[in-house]
């Protein structure tokens, strides 16, 4: 008979790799585990492991139970929170998004949690290609990106801008692109192409690429790209959020520009399914106090 907790372990056996660690982790013993899986073979009638020597593998059918088994889990797990759609200071908030986002908004998110105890969060700093395929999966309900997102599946919609900060060290007394690839660039996911878009808006007619500037550096973690730029060691294009969160911004400077140009970031969801209210009144809310922090008034209506 169908047992959801036989496909529960399954999942945690594949990501796990390992019979023992699965073990520990559900809290079982290793041969209740065993029998899981054994169970859950007999159920669908498909061997689902290859074993070599100490080393699993999955067979053909494995493959398509453990992709099953995660949608089975995310729909539940979509269904739960759908109960409380209406609730909007109550509910699990599964978000995904780049650190460049994450870094301001999540600790907003705590903050709201701190005042509606009824309000959960659940946040994933991932890159680009993760928060889609997380978001299809149904592992987050909403997910944050840069770009806008295509797909047969997906809604996206543009939700907020913030400017590009071209930022440098503090003692840095350079104003040409020359003296920015005397210094170099301090590289992370996506730098090259948002310092390009900065770079050729200001600097039209001598910008050609930005191969002119010798990498000084490079990190998968943009919070972390202004520890190098405050050390001298390079130069940086980052979103405005990054800079105003980090702990270095007393160490640059941000160089102002005559062409401010603005990063669009966009929300999305699987189409087809309604995103909890709760979603709309936090991003909203957060847009709001970010365009209070930047112009210091209050939003026009209208």
């Amino acid at each position: 008979m169908f047992n959801a907790q036989y496909f529960r372990t399954f999942i945690t056996l594949v990501e796990t790799g390992s019979f023992t660690r699965t073990a520990q982790r559900l809290e079982m013993t290793q041969p209740g585990v065993s029998q899981h899986v054994r169970k859950l073979e007999q159920y669908l009638g498909k061997p689902l492991l290859e074993r070599h020597g100490r080393r699993i593998g999955l067979t053909e059918a494995g493959r398509r139970a453990y992709d099953y088994a995660l949608r089975l889990f995310a729909e539940h797990e979509q269904f739960r929170h759908s109960l409380d759609d209406d609730s909007l200071y109550s509910g699990e908030c599964r978000i995904a998004s780049p650190g460049s986002v994450g870094l301001m908004l999540y600790p907003f998110i705590l903050g709201q949690q701190q005042l509606n105890p009824g309000l959960t969060v659940s946040y994933h700093f991932a890159f680009h290609h993760e928060i889609i395929s997380d978001v299809l999966a149904g592992r987050h309900d909403i997910g944050i990106v840069s770009e806008a997102v295509r797909h047969t599946d997906l809604d996206c919609a543009s939700w907020h801008e913030e400017p590009l900060s071209l930022v440098v060290p503090a003692d840095f007394a350079g104003t040409t692109l020359q003296d920015l690839a005397s210094l170099g660039f301090i590289n992370y996911s996506d730098g090259l192409d948002k310092a390009s878009i900065l770079l050729r808006a200001n600097f039209p007619a001598e910008f050609r690429s930005m191969n002119l500037f010798p990498q000084q550096g490079f990190s998968n973690e943009v919070g972390l790209v202004l520890d190098a730029v405050a050390r001298g060691l390079g130069f940086s294009v980052v979103s405005r959020m990054v800079l105003e969160t980090s702990p270095w911004q007393r160490q640059v400077r941000e160089i102002a520009l005559t062409q401010p140009v603005e990063e669009t970031f966009y929300l999305i969801s699987r189409r087809g399914v309604t995103v909890p209210s709760r979603y709309h009144c936090l991003f909203e809310t957060f847009c709001e106090q970010r365009y209070l922090e930047r112009f210091g008034h209050s939003v026009s209506e209208g």
